[in-house]
């Protein structure tokens, strides 16, 4: 081996080169450490082989006799450059890699192109002794042609790097683009692509980014706002439609705390007048499903206290509609009932109200009527080892205590006025042989009741503890 590396060293350095080349792809799986620890010692072999030789880089071969092997060795040493400059740039790379993530690589793009124009004019005026300036100065004609032939192309880039250094957004953030929307899946010299809500891929030029308004839904990070727009007739009136809203923000368990929602008029007009419920979620996941919620929520609270949402065509109310038919109209279990039936119910049901804060059904306690909540938020809560907890919060529509009027049982969850309520009672012993003669409302009682116990059930069973972490870097930091 000694023998051919002394007696063959420039064939040896070409083989090195390739033998690089190999090992960079061979040893992909190993990760970049270990393909770069490569790199760096065969780069060092082959310097050690040129100099051994008395090739250095920074002269001229010199066999100026012998053409075949100047040619070579010029091969060589321009291949020291080269090969030293992609080294440099791999060793740069990672460390920027792991210093500010892919979101560089724009940057580490830019910095390796650098590298190898210096090496590549290194080459030309130490191996070819050529006169850099000259080279400048034509390189820099031949420059400024491409760049007004590549104009659009290279505003993109240096946006790019803008983009890349300011970092308005990085990947996987939730951003606006003048007004397109999405999740930010790359960022190249040309352009940064979103995957929008309906699963298809925008791309948007850097330079368009650089001047458009951004919007990132990703910062802060803890948390994600959401608003809801609702237009209702003029004639209502304002603090009417604010109570009943500020009411669906309470219902809506999603909403953040803090920073607190609120509830606005945004606009109003001879018209309309359009009210927000603006708030923040913890999680971008939820925002569709909350906004959802929260408009649902706004338009049964709405309703309860008599305002309708703003349409071209406005509902009449049915003649002699009470607000009793008309909870058993919107209610999913008595909504089968015939208009008689309807009738009948209606004038068996007694509004009861509640403060804030007030119990409304403790738990474990068998009640012997049901309620139908006519307005206002009302919290349930459970108990999970002795601490009690809110499981959930029910709005108009809803009705409580359908565990004692079908089995003579009782919930393990207590119901609590959160704003002040109303409730219609219907006694039990009116409800029982109606619920006997109506098969299909029972079924959808029992229905409710399974589920609702389903949910107790889960909700208070114990969570699966995690197993604690062994190992020596665990036994490591509890010794620190």
């Amino acid at each position: 081996m000694l023998s051919l590396l002394t007696e063959h060293p420039l064939i040896c350095a070409m083989a090195l080169i390739l033998i690089d080349l190999g090992l960079w792809y061979l040893l992909s799986a190993l990760g970049i450490g270990w393909r770069l620890l490569v790199r760096v010692v065969i780069f060092s072999l082959f310097s050690l082989l040129l100099f051994n030789e008395g090739l250095n880089p920074m002269e001229p071969p010199p066999w100026a006799d012998n053409v075949p092997l100047h040619l070579a060795a010029t091969g060589l040493q321009i291949g020291w450059w080269l090969f030293g400059a992609r080294t440099l740039t791999v060793l740069i790379g990672a460390v920027m890699m792991q210093r500010v993530g892919h979101t560089g690589r724009l940057l580490q793009d830019l910095l390796g192109a650098v590298i190898f124009l210096i090496a590549v004019i290194a080459a030309l005026a130490y191996v070819l002794d050529l006169p850099v300036k000259g080279v400048l100065a034509t390189s820099g004609a031949l420059a400024i042609i491409v760049g007004l032939a590549l104009q659009s192309t290279l505003s993109d880039v240096f946006s790019g790097i803008v983009l890349n250094t300011t970092k308005p957004y990085q990947l996987d953030d939730y951003i606006s683009i003048d007004g397109m929307e999405g999740k930010v899946t790359d960022i190249d010299w040309r352009a940064t692509r979103l995957q929008t809500s309906q699963g298809c891929m925008a791309v948007i030029p850097n330079s368009l980014a650089a001047k458009a308004k951004i919007i990132n839904f990703s910062r802060p990070n803890d948390m994600f706002g959401i608003s809801v727009s609702l237009e209702v007739s003029p004639h209502a009136r304002p603090n009417t439609v604010i109570d009943a809203l500020e009411r669906a923000m309470q219902g809506c368990r999603a909403l953040l705390e803090t920073p607190s929602p609120s509830v606005g008029l945004k606009t109003a007009s001879n018209t309309g007048a359009i009210y927000e419920i603006s708030g923040f979620v913890a999680s971008m996941d939820e925002k569709r499903s909350v906004r959802n919620q929260l408009y649902d929520l706004a338009y049964r609270h709405l309703q309860a206290s008599g305002v309708n949402l703003l349409s071209s065509v406005e509902p009449s109310p049915p003649i002699n509609s009470t607000r009793k038919r008309a909870l058993l109209d919107s209610s999913p279990i008595f909504s089968t009932l015939r208009q008689e039936e309807k009738d009948t119910f209606s004038q068996n049901m007694t509004l009861q109200t509640f403060r804030t804060g007030e119990v409304i059904l403790e738990a474990g306690e068998v009640s012997d009527h049901l309620f139908i909540i006519e307005s206002g938020v009302i919290s349930v809560t459970l108990m999970r080892h002795g601490a009690p907890f809110e499981s959930g919060r029910m709005g108009p529509g809803e009705v409580i205590g359908e565990a004692g009027i079908l089995t003579d049982s009782a919930l393990p969850a207590q119901f609590t006025a959160k704003t002040f309520c109303g409730l219609y009672r219907i006694e039990k012993s009116y409800l029982k042989p109606c619920l006997d003669a109506r098969h299909d409302i029972n079924n959808a009682m029992k229905a409710l009741l399974d589920y609702r116990l389903q949910k107790a059930k889960t909700l208070t069973e114990d969570l699966p503890v995690a197993a604690a972490k062994k190992g020596f870097l665990q036994w490591l930091r509890n010794r620190v």
